[in-house]
């Protein structure tokens, strides 16, 4: 039996192999590094206007950080809001998340069915787009009187912020279902109530999980105007409570903490669409 013998790995292999390995590293450190370039100049720049005295009224990074470890596990300050940050963010997402899900329970049939049936686009579009307009903020005394004061009318009004980009994601995605898609559908046997669930509802799914990304935006965008309404806990309150005593590292913590659940709200519903949609060569999160 013969025996072959290797040798040493060539050294122009190990070459090629090095320059290709750095480029895969590269490749998935990419996206990283570009979405941090943005953040670091805005610190940056923050650090200088501080510690140069451009304005007297924002405080440094090293106090907002300061102010974020006591806001997170305490130690520092031991005031009201040490170690609070874990209750305020439940309290916050318990409503986010909430209004959220029944925004949706509500927008997601209307929408179809204002997408698909002609009498009811006839009869409730027009109202709707005629309520859209109005902001939320402008519902809050409302709110406040038939809710009472409290999580209800933050609920509630968290909700109402949701609606309407779910809503109108999913009226447009049932109207621009392509109709030869309808004709195939019919030569291939498929007629009447089947062509929703067949046809209408898969062609809809893209522009309906768009909606869905942008009513979770929306229900973090509001939660700070929803808590206003006299919750003793929430990120929201905390904000509203560090206007009032001039606190603005603490309404600065309050608002990097409302974008980073915002933010990995969004990650979650975009990883949940893209698993979904795996069969549409065009949506991709």
């Amino acid at each position: 039996m013969a025996i072959v013998e290797t040798g040493p790995v060539p050294a122009a292999a190990e070459e090629a192999a090095a320059p290709e390995s750095t480029r895969s590293t590269w490749a998935r450190l990419k996206p990283t590094a570009l979405a941090l370039i943005v953040p670091l100049l805005l610190l940056a720049f923050w650090q200088v206007a501080t510690t140069q005295h451009w304005t007297r009224l924002i405080p440094t990074p090293y106090a907002v950080a300061e102010c974020m470890v006591d806001f997170a596990v305490g130690g520092i300050f031991d005031d009201a809001y040490s170690a609070t940050l874990l209750s305020h963010l439940l309290a916050s997402m318990s409503r986010v998340y909430g209004g959220f899900a029944l925004a949706a329970l509500f927008a997601l049939p209307i929408g179809l069915m204002i997408g698909r049936m002609p009498w009811a686009r006839m009869l409730l579009d027009p109202f709707l787009q005629v309520m859209r307009p109005i902001p939320v903020t402008a519902w809050l005394p409302l709110s406040m009187i038939l809710f009472g004061l409290g999580a209800k009318s933050a609920f509630a009004l968290v909700c109402l912020g949701a609606f309407y980009p779910i809503l109108l994601n999913t009226v447009f995605g049932v109207r621009a279902v392509d109709p030869k898609l309808f004709e195939a559908a019919a030569m291939l046997g498929c007629r009447g109530n089947a062509q929703f669930y067949k046809v209408v509802l898969p062609a809809a799914v893209p522009s309906i999980f768009t909606g869905l990304r942008l009513g979770l935006g929306l229900a973090w965008f509001v939660i700070v105007v929803g808590e206003m309404t006299g919750v003793p806990e929430g990120l929201g309150a905390v904000i509203m409570d560090g206007r009032t005593l001039s606190r603005t590292e603490l309404v600065i913590c309050g608002m990097i903490v409302i974008g980073l659940a915002g933010y990995l709200s969004d990650r979650v519903v975009v990883a949940t669409g893209n698993r979904l949609l795996r069969w549409s060569p065009n949506h991709h999160g």
